[in-house]
């Protein structure tokens, strides 16, 4: 190991020095929990005194384990890697350990293998199934450890690990909790978490920078949040339309004359440098034909810079008379297609919505009366399962069409995650 150059921040030293078996961390974003993850990984893989030891390492996904963590393992690791196989995501060190990097969404891939150690990152993104299931029997044998890593997500299993490990004292000797914040990485400047809080929703930046385990509670929009007006005028900027779709009936069957199963809803949005204008939501049950027709009818009037329709089996459906009209009246115009991003519905609208409501980056067209009512009702009542969010949710789609400009150099940092300026995740 004389050939590795560890270097820590100040507080990954001391989780690093803990010999606790098992660590729980809660850290912010930007903090530096990556490169702390990939150490341990290479370092407890190094001292595996059994033959063809294993190591793991675990995010939510396998593509985000590859993201994260190969390219920064393989960095760090050099001087001590045989071999790298980018294919099966594993890395078989000179002692003849391998450390493996897998999805959590992915359990049964883990299953039958004894673990020198064992990485969980981001732990509150991932069923707490696949740990006390799968990977805790696997480092019985060995008695293996393991860091628990990640940003917080309400208060989750995460949190309720959290707690025990923070709470457990001599009652439990194998479990230890540490907590950090975005301020506690010293290589950051903290201007530009400063920067961030400012277009940030306090929600938001609590969790992300802070790492706090607060609920976000039933308010998730405020009254005193919402901002009225008109068009701004002089601004430059551009059109951006975003539609939810609600299922046809017999869409399977293409069925011309369908009718609705619920509403769906059109956002026609202004996007400039004040932020967005909510020039109009549409929303009804309306057939095939009949949504083709109010999709048509908006791009001709608005002319957006670009149009998204939520990925599924309606926007397949809608696309055929879509472009019917398209051939017939000679207008052509590009579908962007809209996906959730494995984001629950109620995180894609928080992080799109909330952040730019709290600091009046949205203002709702005053000319259009009649769609208030609905979308407020929505809104206020969001996340209440039993209250229609397609107008919300139609709006909240923007985010992903309308491109915005980032903040801060984050590039610099190994762990670098884009932030958005406006939304704040």
């Amino acid at each position: 190991m004389s050939d590795l150059q560890i270097e820590l921040l100040e507080w990954q030293k001391k989780v690093w020095a803990d010999p606790t078996r098992f660590r729980v961390v809660a850290a912010g974003r930007r903090c530096g929990k990556s490169r702390l993850a990939a150490w341990l990984l290479i370092v407890n893989a190094l001292q595996a005194n059994l033959p063809n030891s294993h190591v793991f390492y675990v995010a939510p996904t396998q593509g985000q384990a590859r993201d994260i963590m190969w390219k920064l393992l393989v960095e760090l690791g050099a001087p001590v890697i045989a071999s790298s196989h980018i294919n099966n995501m594993q890395i078989t060190l000179i002692n003849g350990a391998t450390i493996s990097l897998k999805g959590a969404d992915r359990p049964d891939t883990m299953r039958g293998v004894s673990l020198k150690y064992l990485v969980l990152d981001e732990y509150a993104d991932m069923r707490s199934e696949v740990f006390e299931e799968i990977l805790r029997p696997a480092l019985a044998d060995q008695k293996g450890g393991c860091l628990f890593i990640g940003t917080p997500k309400g208060r989750n299993h995460f949190y309720d690990l959290y707690m025990y490990a923070e709470l457990a004292g001599e009652e439990d000797t194998t479990f230890v909790a540490y907590h950090y914040t975005s301020y506690d990485n010293e290589t950051l400047d903290p201007e530009e978490i400063n920067m961030a809080k400012k277009s940030m929703s306090t929600h938001a930046f609590q969790q992300e920078f802070m790492a706090s385990f607060k609920n976000q509670g039933s308010e998730m929009f405020k009254e005193e949040w919402l901002n009225f007006g008109t068009k701004p005028e002089g601004e430059e900027g551009d059109y951006y339309i975003a539609i939810d779709l609600a299922g046809f009936q017999d869409v399977s069957k293409k069925k011309g004359k369908t009718s609705r199963l619920d509403s769906s809803a059109i956002s026609i949005v202004y996007v400039s440098e004040s932020g967005w204008f909510v020039e109009d939501v549409i929303h009804g049950r309306w057939t095939l034909d009949e949504t083709a027709n109010k999709i048509f009818d908006v791009v001709k009037i608005y002319k957006p810079m670009s149009i998204g329709i939520e990925k599924g089996i309606s926007k397949q459906a809608v696309m055929s008379p879509l472009m019917d009209r398209m051939k017939r009246l000679n207008t052509y115009f590009r579908v962007e297609e809209l996906t959730h991003g494995n984001q629950k519905k109620t995180d894609r609208i928080m992080w799109s919505l909330q952040g730019r409501f709290e600091h009046g980056r949205i203002t709702l067209n005053t000319k259009k009366k009649d769609w208030h009512p609905t979308f407020l009702d929505q809104l206020f009542a969001f996340p209440d399962p039993l209250t229609h969010d397609d107008l919300i949710d139609s709006l909240a789609y923007i985010d992903q069409l309308a491109k915005v400009v980032y903040a801060g150099n984050w590039e610099e940092y190994d762990d670098y995650e884009t932030i958005d300026s406006i939304a704040g995740y």
